[in-house]
């Protein structure tokens, strides 16, 4: 008897199906170890912590017209743990080469859609390699996972996360599910109907509120669609699918939280600022001409409560096109513009109507979800996440983590992907750039920390007694 299957949801399954040779859909990330670590220590922690979410255990079947999860017969964590070391002086640019490589690896679809590689001999530690495909679930989600490997002392006791068991595992019939279906469309309906006549009592306007509200949500999807395409730049290339990754030195969130404080800004408007000016020193480094409109970038917005805990995995969020106004050259003003930008965004729907339109893309025909991606990747030239991490340091099988990173797939004719992730009071940055852009990663990074510095700067000297403290 062959092993159940459980249907794909039409989001998850839009995610699949946008895996390409040029862009894999694939989560990378990458952790420092202070000390090396046990390999029986981790496979453990892997067993107990990683493996209890069943999605880790099942590959997928795609038939065409229907995806579905399957537990796979064979697993051997074997297939999807392994141990390697770097050559060389096993330093930061032999790390990056083999973290490049492996981003441009796609994973192996007859087996659960994981691998973790376990670096030996890195400057005096060690590093965990992870790609985990993004039909699995959202980047925030899976850093979540994760960070559930982890612990906050180096010899607590392992704890199996607290995790309900995922749909799907006591056989239905077919005439079953259909009835189950029915009848929890009928319990949300009713629901949807009681909460309609209740706010209409309390909130007589109620109705025109809800008209207003689906009226924003279709001007959305129509400002979505008659977007402009992006701009011709070097950063919009035909791609050739091989990656080059690298991150910075972490900045310190103090100065991070400080410089956004001064400007009466947040710290993601700050963040993007300094994006922006990295991209502006991009330009001017290859003598480009910069786009008098700005560029775009496409940035996951999570539709999941953040509060509450990882039960179920799967794709919960929906994409935002924020504008980066790389022709403004002063940095105040370039962060007054990116304020403007995001806070138009958190007014609109634009989230919840990509999410939906990869509901749909997911449930139709492979051609149309192509068309569509390509429309929508033609209106922006990077993808850029940015997830809070925690507070404090953690530890991995009893060795610090010194340095978390982890970067976004792109999907279509995307070809750059840029991470922030704040850790133990920093902020790590990174980028992948496929080969065919004309961009130096490195570089970038460097761009990045010049970039910060100048809004910084800029941000700090307007405040009083700014001066006399960097005097002292």
């Amino acid at each position: 008897m062959s092993p159940k299957q459980i249907p794909m949801s039409a989001v998850d399954r839009a995610w699949l199906r946008m895996d390409t040779p040029q862009n894999p859909m694939m989560i990378c990330g990458v952790w420092t170890l202070e000390h090396p670590i046990s390999m029986n220590r981790l496979r453990h922690t892997i067993e107990t912590r990683f493996l209890c979410f069943s999605r880790f255990r099942q590959r997928v079947v795609d038939t065409g017209d229907r995806a579905y999860w399957q537990d796979d017969p064979l697993f051997d964590l074997d297939n999807h743990l392994h141990q390697i070391a770097l050559p060389g002086k096993a330093d930061k640019a032999e790390l990056q080469k083999l973290v490049s490589d492996m981003n441009s690896t796609s994973l192996d679809f007859r087996q659960p859609l994981w691998q973790m590689h376990y670096i030996d001999n890195y400057e005096g530690g060690g590093a965990l390699l992870i790609r985990i495909h993004h039909c699995i679930a959202d980047g925030i989600s899976l850093v979540r996972v994760m960070l559930s490997l982890t612990d906050k002392t180096p010899e607590p006791k392992l704890k199996r996360v607290a995790t309900k068991p995922q749909a799907g595992h006591k056989p239905t019939s077919t005439i079953q599910r259909t009835l189950n279906r029915l009848v929890d469309s009928a319990h949300v309906a009713t629901d949807q109907a009681r909460l309609f006549i209740q706010s209409v009592r309390e909130e007589p306007n109620y109705p025109l509120k809800l008209a207003s509200t689906a009226s924003s949500v279709a001007m959305d999807l129509v400002k979505l669609g008659l977007a402009p395409f992006e701009p011709k730049t070097g950063l919009k290339q035909p791609l050739s699918g091989r990656k080059q990754v690298a991150w910075a030195e972490p900045l310190d969130l103090a100065d991070v939280k400080a410089c956004a404080k001064a400007l009466g800004g947040t710290i993601n408007d700050a963040l993007l600022c300094t994006v922006t000016g990295a991209l502006q020193r991009h330009f001017a480094a290859h003598k480009e001409t910069i786009p008098d409109c700005g560029i775009r970038v496409a940035v996951p917005f999570n539709l999941r409560p953040l509060d509450q805990p990882i039960e179920t995995l799967g794709n919960k969020f929906g994409l935002v096109l924020v504008t980066l106004p790389v022709e403004v050259q002063d940095p105040l003003m370039c962060f007054r513009q990116v304020q403007e930008n995001m806070n138009r965004l958190k007014r609109s729907y634009q989230a919840q109507v990509t999410y939906s339109l990869l509901d749909i893309f997911g449930r139709g025909p492979d051609v149309i979800e192509r068309r569509a991606l390509d429309l929508l990747s033609s209106k922006a030239s990077a993808v850029l996440t940015n997830v809070p991490g925690p507070k404090d340091a953690l530890y991995l099988a009893g060795s610090k983590l010194t340095q978390p990173m982890f970067w976004v797939p792109q999907s279509g004719n995307i070809g750059i992907g840029m991470s922030i992730l704040s850790y133990a009071g920093t902020v790590q940055f990174g980028i992948t750039v496929d080969k065919a852009i004309h961009a130096d990663p490195d570089a970038v990074m460097d761009y990045f920390r010049q970039s910060f510095e100048a809004l910084s700067h800029a941000a700090l000297a307007g405040r009083p007694g700014a001066h006399k403290r960097k005097a002292s």
